[in-house]
């Protein structure tokens, strides 16, 4: 009896799950879509900055290592607000100096770190405060904004009621009105990293070149020019037609 009963209860539930699926596909319904976008300038940078030791003037008894490199970096980097944790080392390596001497058989270390900085007006700062020599190369990696999710968020409540705004115009246009939402899609991508500067790197070679330069009264710096993304957010929405 118990088995009959829980059948019939499993097949009433079949059947009103079945109907509501019925009503819903037959009923009066408007799918539209709806866009919103801004333009944000990010105020946070991923930077990617290669060190490595070197000989003064060719030296091989006078070494500038690693670790003097990196106090240097570090300290300049907190001196900037980076945090300690936002500085992290990303790959450690080796290289050989000069291959052409014999029995030269010293490797240098070299060490790639990555930064998170908040601060983008206290870069030249920092890069002044290591030696240029020591400086292999730096990139950015990527971007981000302290208010990300906020910013997500507004992008997605303007897509959705466009939505229902241009759902509202075609009802017009037939002579009905909208009732309540029956899905939501969210298409939305943010692509905070779909736009890269090309931001003036760094190299051993290039830094010996204008050593010449910044003797002269020139001023090395870091130029990053950072523009500004748009972000676009697509939303499909289902309408009910009065």
């Amino acid at each position: 009896m118990k088995k009959l009963t829980g059948l019939l209860l499993a097949l009433c539930m079949v059947t009103i799950a079945s109907a509501q699926n019925s009503n819903y596909e037959f009923s009066r319904k408007v799918s539209t879509r709806g866009y919103a976008e801004r333009e944000v300038t990010p105020d946070i940078v991923y930077l990617s900055i290669s060190l490595r030791e070197y000989f003064v003037d060719g030296n091989s008894k006078k070494k500038v290592d690693i670790e003097t490199l990196e106090k240097q970096l570090y300290n300049a980097a907190l001196a900037i607000g980076v945090k300690k944790e936002d500085f992290t080392i990303q790959n450690v390596y080796s290289y050989n100096y000069d291959t052409k001497k014999k029995g030269n058989n010293e490797l240098l270390q070299a060490k790639q770190y990555r930064l998170k900085i908040s601060n983008l007006n206290g870069l030249n700062g920092m890069m002044d405060k290591v030696d240029p020599k020591g400086v292999q190369s730096t990139s950015i990696n990527g971007y981000d904004h302290s208010q990300k999710r906020q910013i997500e968020k507004e992008l997605k409540v303007a897509a959705v009621q466009d939505a229902r705004a241009n759902a509202e115009i075609i009802a017009t246009a037939t002579g009905d009105k909208i009732g309540k939402v029956l899905a939501i899609n969210d298409n939305s991508s943010f692509g905070w990293n779909d736009i890269m500067p090309s931001p003036r790197a760094y190299s051993m070679a290039k830094v010996q070149m204008e050593s010449a330069d910044m003797a002269g009264g020139m001023e090395q710096s870091l130029d990053i020019s950072v523009r500004p993304i748009k972000l676009i957010c697509n939303i499909d929405g289902i309408f009910e037609l009065l």
